[in-house]
């Protein structure tokens, strides 16, 4: 039987969700099904491991998400057969090529199984009994994409158009007629209750080879590039880096655009397993657990003569007195509070906060490391301090700062540090002074957390004032 590789696409920003998903630490990374705390990447794997003769996934992310990947997938025991990493977001076409030639080079030809990141499916029978119809299609050198089966007019999907009216209850096979865009309100509402509609899911199963093929016969130019990006990538630990010359001048273009629109080999398989994207906060609400009330919350919250609101709060308390059809979202920096029916409305706030160059549309307080990660906790012009968090036996760089100096007070752990080719020991409740340009290094010796206290002072705090000498992490700044 042919082996299936999951392809699983780690992009995209998760802006619909904000304040929890943002740029540093978007939607994918999450753990937004309140019946566990393995977030939706890891559910994506989870959910096909039970396939028969599944291997280990290729992953795709951008540089800045390398290390949470790879952390999230060692964290359920994965090992991936490599993680490729962007140089710029070039759509989903240039993406399923690269991995199509990664799996070619590696001497096979695979089915690929293309997944985004950051969907839930909660019926699993439905959606394995799918994927083993598409398995044999795609054996058959058909493009398979999955469609889900409507049960509301969505105008934040795309839609797939069939030949045949579609047998909702049977796992078949349909011709694609066409591929639509978002549709407006009033063709939503057509589509969804006319038996020839599904919603583009985005999940896709092909042979390499075949595809490949298909690339060549339709969208040449993204083949090209993306050979030559593989060709002369980097190899940075588990990461391949692709060469920014070359992936630069590639198409951006969707996947349906390149090649589910041009090709004829194209066949659609009705998936009715209970699919959500989770694109915004009304469809969290729609797909967790609520109270008799229709209240679902998360954290330290209180609901009083309360409805249909959901509430997550990161820190503190959250209480609701006469609310209903309401979100409320707290994090250590933001708060949002909205009517249900405006969810889509959030990511034109975070564009907003972009132009005006405020840091909480993109960052989050708390910043994820491949040591570990560090929040943020109040700052003036000249002074900041954070917490800090090194996990057992990893260590940050060994670096300097050119415009600042820090002070360190150990809280929970062993520390090591290198200060200036001194090596010095500190416990709880011992602390040390980092001067300014000196070089040093924090490690935990320790096989527990290391949690710390940074203050730190001087004329600009930025994140760029690090020179990086050595780095377990390859993170060396070029001499």
């Amino acid at each position: 039987m042919r082996k299936v590789v999951p392809v699983i696409l780690c992009g995209g920003t998760g802006s619909r969700l904000w304040p929890l998903s943002r740029e540093s630490y978007p939607k994918q990374f999450l753990s937004l099904d309140p019946s566990n705390n393995l977030s939706m990447l890891q559910l994506t794997f989870k959910r096909i491991s039970k396939i028969e003769n599944i291997d280990n996934p290729i992953l795709i992310c951008n540089e800045e998400h390398r290390f949470i990947t790879a952390e999230q997938m060692r964290q359920i025991e994965v090992t991936p057969k490599t993680i490729l990493l962007e140089p710029f977001g070039k759509g989903t076409a240039p993406a399923i090529a690269l991995a199509a030639l990664k799996v070619i080079d590696l001497g096979e030809n695979p089915v690929l199984l293309i997944l985004s990141s950051d969907h839930l499916i909660n019926n699993e029978y439905k959606f394995i009994e799918a994927i083993k119809k598409g398995m044999t299609l795609a054996d058959e050198d058909f493009l398979v994409t999955f469609g889900i089966v409507p049960n509301s007019p969505e105008t934040g999907y795309g839609y797939i158009e069939t030949n045949n009216e579609i047998n909702r209850d049977e796992t078949e096979a349909y011709v694609i007629k066409k591929f639509i865009e978002k549709p407006n309100f009033k063709d939503a509402k057509r589509f969804s209750t006319d038996k020839n509609y599904l919603w583009n899911s985005g999940i896709f199963m092909f042979k390499a080879q075949t595809i490949i093929d298909e690339f060549n016969n339709h969208a040449p130019e993204i083949i090209k590039k993306c050979k030559r990006s593989l060709t002369n990538k980097l190899i940075d630990l588990e990461f391949e880096r692709l060469s920014r010359t070359e992936f630069q001048n590639c198409p951006n273009i969707s996947f349906d655009v390149a090649i589910m629109e041009k090709t004829n080999k194209g066949r659609t398989v009705p998936l009715n397993a209970d699919w959500s994207d989770v694109g915004s906060w009304d469809k969290v609400w729609e797909i967790s657990t609520k109270d008799s009330n229709g209240i679902s919350r998360k954290g330290n919250t209180i609901t009083m003569d309360s409805k249909n609101s959901l509430l997550i709060s990161e820190n503190r308390l959250i209480v609701g007195i006469g609310i209903e059809n309401l979100i409320i979202i707290e994090t250590g920096d933001a708060i949002l509070v909205m009517e249900k029916t405006h969810s889509q409305k959030v990511k034109f706030v975070v564009e907003n906060l972009k132009k005006q160059k405020i840091l909480e549309g993109q960052e989050h307080k708390k910043i994820f490391r491949p040591w570990g990660n560090y929040t943020s906790i109040v700052e003036g012009k000249n002074w900041k301090v954070k917490k800090i968090i090194v996990k057992p036996k990893q260590s940050i760089s060994l670096q300097k700062h050119n415009y600042r100096s820090e002070h360190w007070i150990v809280v929970n752990g062993k520390a090591k540090v290198e200060l200036e080719n001194k090596i010095i020991d500190l416990c709880e409740n011992q602390s040390i002074y980092i001067p300014l340009g000196c070089k040093h290094r924090l490690s935990n010796s320790g096989d527990s957390n290391l949690i710390l206290i940074e203050v730190q002072s001087g004329e600009y705090l930025g994140e760029d004032d690090i020179i990086r000498f050595e780095d377990n992490y390859g993170r060396v700044n070029k001499k």
